[in-house]
């Protein structure tokens, strides 16, 4: 008797120590944090996936962030088409990209650095040594394999007037020893984002792999792929790889700094006779062939000078010698497609409110499907049998994957899981759609509750603002403007997609030109009393904003606009539009916003300057800005700081001399999130 109660008191013991132990293990599957700066830069960045020929498996980039290194190393990893676990396939200390696959599938060709300038290698996939490809001077920019897997299509930059490819790498190994560094322009542009022109041009050769020589096919003083708004692709082989497609700039009067006239060239392989397709004075990019050869597919816009324009999609009958557009009566702007194996359907994507669509245009009928809504897609490959899709998918909360979508089913179906394991320990909430009224139109937006949310809780609310002006926030894990990391200390994010933003309709985003301080503003504060009288969990109290680019330059309009935020953040943003166009560089974008120049609309450029209302800065202010930012120079930050500080504003200038437009490097974006964050909870925390 006493062993059988011994027996079960032991028994009970055990229960209750294995019901520990296992609420133990499940809590600790279970915890989660929020996101912080040290986990933000553990992720992995996928992208680029090129499907195999046999459409076996998909060669994709993963990127890594090095804190100790203090820069991103690039490796190729591989996954079984129909999902499975994806492993790592090339690396090496340095980068590793743009894998494309040999049309037999039995080669693998990417771009690496490992020889200290970015060349093509290759990989026999049965087995060897990487073995490099290519050496030219100034490196590889891109590359496309021929149908027959003879040729590749090699973008590479040259010195225009120089004979050969071996006179350019002398003039390259001699303008680095000299050590005078000085340079003299005199034309526009000569310098572009992050650069100034050091005399070369990007130019697309013909790399015979039989040993020959590669060929120029596009000589003479203008670039391609072009320097301003390329396309996805802006060179292509023809399947009977007798004709190639390219895109360059060679407008006498609009060229560059002062137009938008990319246009569609073709040529033969033996870089004889060079034809122009394309007439009109607007953008035309991103020229792919029908698998068929019959036809010759491209983006186009219609109106010179402005980058925002539509992007319909325009058919080439190469037999009939007609043109004709695919896209007129669809208000949507499309941002890449790609052909299905039989050339009778083309499959387009376009943004619509902060997400994309996917649609299916059928050739015989003309008839255009939307077959897919609702997820922010992107990086499209079709199956060799034309019934599968696959493509990168990322939410607000989940970087990006790569999928497959079934065409028949219309199933989407997750490949990869490049950052399961650590997501699984964050605490991240998805994005919310809300909708109000402002300027006669129904805006949306997007709201980020944050992690650990209680409804009983009073939080501070942070406006996230966009660049652009024509872009928009999407439904998207952004690695400059996480929308989770300014979350994660307590805030409520809300990202608006006023006038100007795409997705929307044309006529939605033409609305910002010549009002950059107008509707988008009122949108903005129209923004703010929605969700403050509407989200009983907001403090109406404490109020924050920030932005980049020109949401940089909208936290400069607020300053002098009103005093309703306890605290701004202006990054990158431009203070005063009259200096702002004799500093930067692509002329075209200031004149068509502000409907000329400074001299021939004086009034425009003073009426939304920042700089007019400096009287009535009032708001704490952090100015973030870079010396090698040239697309809104250095003194624009400048002269926003000296501003605030004459009128007394409590304000902090963060300089950066190593970064441009972006801050890329990692002990910076370190140090960047640091002061945002630290500089917002001075003001919004309790």
């Amino acid at each position: 008797m006493k062993i059988r109660k011994k027996e079960k008191l032991l028994a009970c013991w055990l229960a209750l120590a294995i019901f520990s132990l296992l609420s133990l293990s499940q809590a600790a599957v279970t915890e989660k944090k929020a996101l912080t700066f040290g986990d933000f830069i553990k992720i992995k960045r996928l992208s680029d996936p090129e499907l195999s020929p046999d459409g076996q498996q998909l060669a994709f980039v993963v990127t890594v962030m090095d804190l100790e290194k203090n820069k991103g190393n690039s490796d190729i990893w591989i996954v079984p088409a129909s999902g499975g676990t994806a492993t790592s396939l090339i690396s090496s200390p340095t980068a590793d990209f743009f894998p494309r696959w040999s049309p037999d599938g039995k080669k693998l060709a990417f771009i690496s650095t490992r020889s200290g300038s970015p060349q093509i290698w290759v990989r026999t996939l049965a087995g060897g040594e990487d073995r490099k490809l290519t050496d030219f001077p100034a490196g590889v920019g891109s590359f496309s394999w021929s149908k027959s897997g003879s040729y590749l299509l090699v973008s590479s930059a040259v010195f225009p007037e120089a004979p050969d490819l071996e006179t350019s790498r002398q003039w390259l190994e001699a303008a680095e020893k000299n050590q005078v560094k000085a340079r003299i322009y005199n034309h526009l542009l000569y310098r572009h984002w992050n650069s100034w022109f050091d005399g070369t041009r990007s130019h697309l050769f013909l790399f015979p792999l039989d040993g020959g020589q590669p060929v120029d096919l596009t000589p003479g003083d203008y670039d391609t792929p072009p320097l301003a708004l390329g396309g996805n692709l802006d060179f292509s082989f023809s399947p009977d790889e007798k004709e190639i497609a390219f895109v360059r700039n060679i407008d006498p009067e609009f060229r560059l700094a002062l137009g938008t006239n990319n246009d569609i060239f073709l040529t033969d392989t033996g870089a004889r006779v060079i034809e122009k397709l394309t007439v009109s004075r607007a953008n035309d990019i991103d020229p792919r062939y029908s698998p068929d050869g019959r036809y010759l597919a491209y983006r186009a816009m219609h109106r010179p000078g402005f980058e925002a324009d539509k992007l319909d999609l325009i058919l080439y009958d190469r037999q009939k010698k007609s043109i004709i557009n695919l896209t007129e009566n669809l208000d949507y702007s499309l941002s890449e497609f790609i052909w299905s194996p039989d050339s009778q359907t083309i499959y387009c994507l376009s943004e619509e409110k902060a997400r994309t669509a996917l649609f299916a245009l059928k050739l015989a009928t003309g008839k255009i499907e939307k077959i897919l809504a609702g997820q922010m897609v992107s990086s499209l490959q079709i199956s060799p049998d034309g019934k599968i899709i696959y493509l990168v998918k990322q939410t607000l909360n989940h970087p990006n994957d790569i999928y497959s979508f079934e065409l028949k089913t219309r199933k989407l179906k997750q490949l990869t899981d490049i950052n399961g394991e650590l997501l699984a320990s964050l605490e991240m909430n998805p994005a919310e759609d809300f909708y109000f009224d402002s300027e006669g139109d129904k805006i949306h937006g997007l709201l980020l509750r944050p992690p650990f949310f209680d409804s009983a809780r009073k939080y501070p609310l942070l406006l996230l603002i966009h660049g652009g002006p024509q872009n928009a926030w999407q439904d998207e894990f952004h690695y400059r403007w996480n929308a989770q990391m300014m979350a994660a200390p307590g805030y409520v994010v809300a990202l608006v997609n006023f006038h100007g933003s795409p997705g929307y309709g044309q006529a939605f985003t033409d609305s910002i030109s010549g009002d950059w301080g107008g509707k988008p503003y009122h949108d903005l504060i129209n923004a703010v009393d929605y969700l403050r009288e509407n989200y009983a969990f907001i403090d109406k109290d404490k109020l924050g904003a920030a932005g980049a680019s020109y949401g940089g330059y909208m936290i400069d309009w607020i300053e002098g606009q009103t005093d309703i935020f306890d605290c701004l953040v202006s990054h990158s943003g431009v203070f005063d539009l009259r200096s702002e166009y004799g500093a930067t560089e692509e002329l075209w974008f200031p004149e068509w916003e502000y409907h000329g120049t400074p001299w021939n609309q004086p009034e425009m450029y003073q009426k939304f300057s920042p700089s007019f209302y400096v009287k009535d800065f009032k708001t704490p202010c952090l100015v973030i800005h870079s010396a090698n930012d040239f697309r809104v120079p250095l003194e624009q930050g400048l002269q926003f700081f000296t501003s605030l500080q004459r009128m007394g504003v409590p304000s902090k200038f963060l300089y950066f001399p190593d970064e441009d437009h972006f801050i890329q490097k990692p002990l910076n974006a370190e140090l960047w999130w640091g002061t945002v964050l630290d500089w917002l909870a001075t003001y919004l925390k309790h």
